[in-house]
């Protein structure tokens, strides 16, 4: 049985010192475990100290936790008159799904709350369920309360609350409340669950629509033979008409399979023909997957390293007509023509397809056309942000290249040492004189050139 456990993330350690994140998670576990007063005595004592020590930033910072912890205090409930610490495990199903709801009651107070959905069916008894999640949920967790209370009796009752209490170091009771403030608790619970699991089915619903209930609409916008589950897009980017690249990125049932994206350098191309530069991708994406295929039959070829054997259901070019006559032209040279290809205007969304006067037109709110979109914007991105690097690159080379004395080896083992030319410019004349190939007077000369 598979559980969807959601679990709190520990702050980055970032620049925080060793000695100040163990400090910080020993607050949150006190906070956790209810000791919420204990955490801002001790909040107060580091204020003052950093106070004494002129240290005013750090009594800022300490001042502010304090306001945190106060304000969360301010919003939790007390809950039972009993002081004592206690979890609370009620649940709601539906015909493919549990949701399960706990509460974590500390000396009284519900100081928070969580929602797990689990791909458990009515079918599945409750008490089985139970039982799984209360051995996996803390066979993990850091803090067993005293008690824990549940909505139905489960199996081996006694044998789990024997191995919590050898967890725990005290005796650790599982009840089942009948009446009372603590079956008011379990209940409190069961209706929190029962909402979760119809916001979960509501989230679950939408992402179905704009996913593959969006490629089973496109399928009939489009008048396709088959479901197009996988989709792959390719843009074309020449700002300036320099660095001429494509991007090739891979939808599957409405996601993108980053995994299987692609980018190309245009190499027969001069100049910002789009047309020509989508010939030459198609070609090249298309003749690699045919001779990957070929490779695979032969057992010549991995097929970990055949990246470019699956073939798309549907392939959509960003761009109108001419983007769309050549990449059909090119795909009848290699008679894979049977694959379906549109063309996505920019202006309106018009889609395109070979053969047709007037173009297809998506109905605006559509979950087809929002798909389209995302598709066609996720292949700018990614062609826009590799033509972006393929710049950069060339004006970092540039700037090191037009140093005296700075030759191709040099500029590569700099940039592997420091990252980027700011890196570069703000080392010491030393740290530059000890890279691999450099000296002291070549260093020089490095600062001297970037600092004027």
């Amino acid at each position: 049985m598979y559980y969807h456990i959601g679990r709190c993330s520990g702050p980055c350690m970032g620049n925080i010192k060793k000695e100040e994140y163990r400090e910080t998670i020993k607050e949150v576990c006190r906070f956790l475990e209810g000791r919420q007063d204990d955490v801002i005595k001790e909040l107060m004592a580091k204020m003052e100290k950093a106070s004494q020590r002129l240290e005013f930033e750090k009594a800022a910072a300490f001042r502010d936790k304090i306001n945190a912890v106060k304000k969360i205090l301010e919003s939790q409930k007390i809950v039972s008159t009993e002081m004592e610490d206690q979890d609370v495990i009620a649940y709601a199903q539906t015909e493919n799904e549990t949701a399960l709801q706990m509460f974590f009651v500390r000396n009284g107070k519900l100081i928070s709350a969580q929602s797990f959905i689990l791909n458990a069916s009515e079918e599945t008894k409750l008490s089985h369920i139970t039982t799984s999640f209360v051995k996996q949920y803390y066979s993990m967790s850091t803090y067993i309360p005293k008690s824990i209370l549940i909505q139905d009796e489960i199996e081996d009752k006694e044998t789990i609350e024997r191995w919590l209490s050898q967890l725990k170091g005290s005796r650790v009771y599982i009840r089942v409340p009948i009446r009372g403030e603590k079956r008011k608790l379990v209940d409190m619970a069961k209706r929190n669950a029962i909402e979760a699991l119809s916001i979960h089915e509501q989230r679950s619903k939408r992402e179905w629509e704009r996913t593959e209930g969006a490629v089973a609409d496109l399928k009939e916008y489009l008048g396709l033979d088959t479901l197009p589950k996988r989709i792959e897009c390719f843009d074309i980017s020449n700002i300036q008409g320099s660095h001429s690249v494509a991007s090739m990125v891979v939808f599957y049932n409405g996601r993108p399979v980053k995994s299987d994206y692609r980018r190309f350098r245009i190499k027969s191309v001069s100049g910002p023909d789009d047309f020509a530069s989508m010939r030459e991708v198609i070609f090249r994406r298309f003749k690699r997957g045919l001779m990957e295929k070929e490779e695979l039959i032969k057992e010549k070829m991995p097929k970990a390293s055949a990246k470019f054997q699956k073939f798309p259901d549907l392939v959509i070019v960003d761009g109108g007509k001419g983007q769309l006559s050549a990449a059909i032209g090119v795909m009848k040279e290699l008679d894979i023509d049977y694959l379906p290809v549109v063309g996505l205007a920019e202006e309106n969304d018009d889609i395109y397809r070979i053969g047709d006067k007037d173009p297809v037109i998506l109905p605006k709110n559509s979950h087809a056309l929002h798909l389209v979109q995302r598709i066609r914007n996720e292949a700018h991105r990614f062609a826009i942000s590799y033509h972006r690097s393929l710049r950069e690159k060339g004006s970092l080379h540039s700037v090191l290249n037009d140093i005296p004395g700075i030759g191709p080896k040099r500029v590569r083992e700099l940039l592997k040492e420091f990252g980027s030319v700011a890196a570069i410019k703000d080392a010491s004349l030393e740290e530059l004189a000890k890279v691999k190939g450099m000296n002291t007077s070549v260093a020089k000369a490095v600062l001297d050139y970037l600092k004027n």
